[in-house]
Formats: C-alpha cells, structure tokens, sequence
C-alpha cells in the first residue's frame, strides 16, 4: 500500500446520509476476486444510466469536482461487511473519506486497505461542504502523524482518532500481512527463546 503521510487535496462532497455498502459497490459486481477494476463502478447505480452512459447530475461525473478525498454525508458505510467497498473507494482513487460517522465494519475495511476514515464534527462536516460548494478549489489538509484535518478555506482544524497499530500500518503502507514480515525476525527469534526454554 501507499504511506500515508500528510495529505492536501481538494474534495469530492457526497452530502447524502446513510450511504450503505450496496450503494458503495453494488452486489452483482462482487464476483471478482481481486481489487482490480472495482474504483469504475464505484456508486455505479448513482453514477450511470441502464445503457451504462455517465449521469450528469451525479457529483462524480462532473468534472468540477476532483481530488483524493471524498466529503461523505452521516453513517458511511453502513449495511453490509463487504470489503469490495473500500476496495471500489480506493480504486476510484480516493486515499481518505470524512464524514461524522462511519460504520464500525466499514471503517475497519478501509484501514485494512490504505483508505483512512476521518471522523469530524457534525458541524465541522457542515462547513467543509459549504466551502467545498462555494469554491471546488478549497483544500483540505489531513496530518495523520498529528492527527488533524485542516479545512483550508477557513484555517479550522479538529483532532480525529485512530487506533495506534492502523496508524503506524497507514503510515508505513503496510497490511496486517506486510506487518507480520516486518517483524519476522523478532517472531522468530521469539520462537527459538520459546523453544529453547520449553525443552
């Protein structure tokens, strides 16, 4: 995976609450086995028509709109424990979602895959959107090593959480499986010490 260090970018705003998986990444696309391919239909019963032709009105097809990070409404996430949806979010490209709240599986998913989930206030998220609207240029800053997210429009900043281990995995772009080599020689030097002294 990518480290995740400090990150500035503009934003992508989805002001829609109770996003759920199926609409992250619907069912009939969950046959794959493998990552590739899922960031194309992202959103895709939002995002195209029934002949598969892009819908102007939904806020990825509008070219306005760019950047690695997505501005999500209330209770991202929710629904199923489908990891293709964090898949689909960081396939589109997106290294981090903000949002008020997530799902607990979802958020877990998106770490597991470099995708950082940034929790905010409810009236932190309010501003970002309004900013965002009012100039698809504004920036956002997120500073994982500090954990901060800065809105640059207004220089408003708020601390978010993250669980210590996901931490350091994101800012080394390491997996749970990546991290376990990491520390191959400590584990097997604890198992000769464990051997040795159980004989």
């Amino acid at each position: 995976m990518e480290k995740f260090q400090t990150l500035t970018s503009t934003c992508v705003p989805l002001p829609i609450e109770n996003v759920d998986t199926d609409q992250i990444i619907p069912a009939r696309f969950l046959k794959a086995t493998d990552k590739e391919g899922f960031g194309d239909n992202l959103f895709a019963d939002w995002r195209y028509d029934k002949e598969g032709n892009p819908k102007p009105d939904f806020i990825l097809n509008n070219p306005i709109y760019k950047g690695t990070i997505l501005v999500a409404g209330k209770n991202f996430g929710s629904g199923s424990s489908r990891e293709h949806a964090a898949w689909a979010v960081t396939g589109y490209g997106f290294r981090a979602v903000v949002s008020s709240y997530f799902a607990d599986i979802f958020k877990n998913n998106s770490l597991n895959n470099g995708l950082l989930p940034v929790v905010v206030s409810p009236e932190f998220l309010s501003e970002l959107f309004e900013n965002i609207h009012s100039n698809p240029q504004n920036t956002v800053t997120i500073d994982l090593e500090n954990q901060t997210i800065t809105n640059n429009a207004t220089g408003n900043s708020e601390t978010f959480e993250i669980n210590t281990y996901k931490k350091e995995c994101l800012q080394k772009g390491l997996d749970d499986i990546d991290y376990l080599l990491s520390k191959k020689d400590k584990i097997e030097e604890y198992e000769k010490n464990r051997m040795y002294f159980g004989s």
